[in-house]
């Protein structure tokens, strides 16, 4: 075990998955020379060369579509977005090429592709280039959809997602490259998609959190249980599958339940969460589902107005409160 960072930790599962297979390969915008605008694919192009770490002119749908094709014919491509915002000018081959084309083919073609990449809100670089678009993803079937929240998360499903047969969205969260934690150093590590994780047991009520908003929700525990109030915290970790019986047993626990997210709130993740619990927890509720959102607006420039858009503690702690009707 060793204590580093979230885009250490996504390098150390790159690097290792490159060396395992020979069939991994690296395709995007400044993945090679540059070693990645966020540097996560550091030192790559110099261990494993330049046809397996590529450089990709400035179009999406390009190399996207190659990647696609690479993986129909047998490859294990890694499609690197310079952020998530860019996917958009290449939804056609992941939605219309990737995601179908098993089912098109009638099980002929695999696509063992990853698609990832920062998503979500960065510092200051406005509506175009801070939009959570995970539940966009997430409504397309044959997507699998990943967002990690620390560093061994990200080491564990990534290499997870790159073993994959299925086309896998994998969404890390661009404020969080920087954050530490103890990631294992075996090379089998991996983590299954799909699977929840329990990141802090609690008795009163539920937070459920993904990506950024889980350190937001485990620090608005902590507050909570200075006021009374023993808070447990699910992170999905995979949006799709959705590790639904994982949430609804922790309901059925606390029988109260706040889910956070940053992305927008109309038609989100949040509310296909929020509507499964009622469906098939209702009976164990003593309120209603609350629910803690970015704002309904695109991002602004202004770090004041920035602040306000993304939810944060307070926000997460109030909810809890309200849900447990302390106010």
């Amino acid at each position: 075990m060793a204590v580093v960072t979230m885009r250490e930790a996504l390098n150390q599962a790159l690097r290792e998955e490159m060396l395992r297979d020979e069939n991994v390969f690296l395709m995007g915008e400044e993945v090679a020379a540059y070693e990645g605008a966020y540097k996560v694919t550091k030192g790559l192009l110099a261990e494993l060369g330049d046809k397996r770490v590529i450089d990709t002119p400035i179009t999406e749908l390009g190399f996207a579509g190659l990647g696609v094709g690479a993986a129909m014919a047998g490859l294990r491509p890694i499609i690197e977005f310079m952020t998530f915002n860019f996917s958009i000018l290449a939804t056609d081959q992941i939605i219309n090429s990737a995601a179908k084309m098993l089912y098109m083919s009638g099980g002929q073609f695999k696509v063992p592709i990853v698609f990832r990449g920062p998503s979500g809100s960065a510092f200051q670089v406005s509506s175009q280039h801070s939009q959570a678009i995970e539940s966009w993803f997430s409504y397309f079937p044959g997507l699998k959809v990943v967002m990690p929240s620390t560093p061994a998360d990200a080491k564990g499903l990534l290499k997870s997602a790159i073993r994959d047969d299925d086309p896998v969205i994998f969404m890390e969260q661009e404020r969080m490259y920087g954050n530490k934690g103890e990631v294992s150093d075996d090379v089998e590590f991996t983590i299954p998609l799909g699977v929840a994780d329990i990141k802090r047991e609690g008795t009163d009520a539920t937070i459920v959190a993904r990506s950024l908003m889980v350190p937001m929700a485990l620090k608005a525990a902590d507050v909570l249980e200075q006021q009374g109030v023993s808070c447990e915290v699910i992170d999905p970790r995979t949006i799709r599958p959705l590790d639904i019986e994982t949430i609804l047993k922790s309901v059925k626990k606390t029988n109260r339940v706040v889910i956070a997210e940053e992305s927008h709130p109309y038609f989100g993740v949040s509310a296909e969460i929020g509507s499964q619990i009622m469906e098939r927890a209702f009976d164990y509720l003593d309120a209603s589902v609350r629910r803690v959102s970015g704002a309904d607006v695109p991002m602004p420039y202004a770090k004041n107005l920035e602040e306000l858009a993304i939810p944060g503690v307070d926000q997460i702690v109030a909810a809890v409160r309200e849900v447990a009707y302390l106010d």
